[in-house]
């Protein structure tokens, strides 16, 4: 329980938009006229928004590029001068191309801010860009994607594996497993997936063959307007039969260099984890959900997969769930 004195938190997200030129690696920076200084595209998470969708909107607003987000990089938390404390986490992102249409398809325009609010935009190499940047904590993330960058671990793609969205239980339910609907619940999980799996450029879906996997997908499926890949294999009949073929499944979405969606079920998510940790980091495997039920209902798990000369590796991960903040 939150302490009654405990300080408001002000959420904010950004980004750290990176791009490699001639060998050489740069990062946007945003130019903000009240203060006079130099930061990450950032801002506020508006009333009922996820941290995600907001770190990809101002980017958006700020340098007006639309951006698909990558690793996640290390926050910043400080006391502002009402007394409240504001929490910016961030994440590294690219300028979003051509594969990833489908998922720009699934979001709202976003209105560039006004010049009073930002007035310049500029690519600064990393060792200028930690001169440039106003504030000295604002270098922390910069450093970690540095970091990840020497290592070959910041041109990642996103494998989204999703635990299907709350559905009727099954001693209400008189059909088949096949056709066990979503609740409503679930139903508006469903739509609250389609902002989360657009800012990891999701271009890909594939889902259990069973209803309440792909009425989870659906929506974003519709607003994506890309047609979901229904595979059998991954519901739980199949996968008590022969969970090698789910395993066979995951490692061919882990070894494609676009971005995707996985829905299935908490029965198969204990192979769908044990793919990812065989072809994770020790510390990244370690961290991995461990236990039943791995995810709770519509949570997602973000793989970010770099791809190198010994095959796919999971750099990092992360967890969302549909509606929260």
């Amino acid at each position: 329980m939150t302490p009654a004195h405990a300080p408001v938190v002000v959420e904010a997200a950004g980004a750290l938009v990176w791009r490699v030129r001639l060998g050489t690696l740069q990062v946007a920076l945003v130019h903000r006229p009240r203060y006079d200084d130099w930061s990450w595209p950032k801002g506020k998470v508006d009333p009922g928004e996820t941290i995600l969708a907001a770190a990809t909107r101002e980017v958006a607003e700020e340098t007006a590029h639309d951006v698909v987000l990558g690793i996640p990089l290390p926050g910043l938390e400080y006391a502002l001068s009402d007394g409240r404390r504001k929490r910016v986490h961030y994440w590294a992102a690219q300028v979003a191309g051509r594969p990833d249409a489908a998922a720009l398809r699934a979001r709202a325009p976003v209105p560039p801010v006004s010049p009073k609010e930002i007035d310049q935009l500029r690519w600064f190499d990393v060792v200028t860009a930690a001169k440039r940047l106003t504030r000295d904590d604002d270098r922390e993330p910069l450093a970690e994607l540095v970091e990840a960058y020497e290592k070959d671990r910041l041109d990642t793609r996103a494998l989204v594996i999703a635990r299907h969205g709350t559905a009727r239980r099954r001693a209400d339910w008189k059909g088949t497993e096949l056709d066990r609907p979503l609740t409503p619940e679930g139903q508006r999980q469903a739509r609250a997936l389609v902002p989360v799996l657009s800012t990891f450029g999701v271009a890909r879906v594939v889902t259990s063959a069973w209803a309440r996997c792909v009425s989870t997908v659906a929506p974003y499926a519709a607003a994506a307007q890309v047609a979901a890949e229904v595979l059998p294999v991954l519901t739980e009949a199949e996968h008590s039969t022969s969970p090698a073929r789910v395993a066979a499944e995951v490692l061919q979405l882990l070894e494609q260099t676009g971005d995707a969606v996985l829905c299935t079920h908490r029965p198969v998510l204990p192979t769908v984890v044990d793919v990812l940790a065989q072809h994770a980091r020790r510390s990244v495997a370690d961290a991995l959900p461990a236990t039943d039920p791995f995810l709770h209902p519509a949570q997602v798990l973000v793989a970010h997969v770099a791809q190198t000369p010994k095959g796919p590796r999971v750099v990092a991960t992360e967890t969302h769930r549909p509606g929260e903040a």
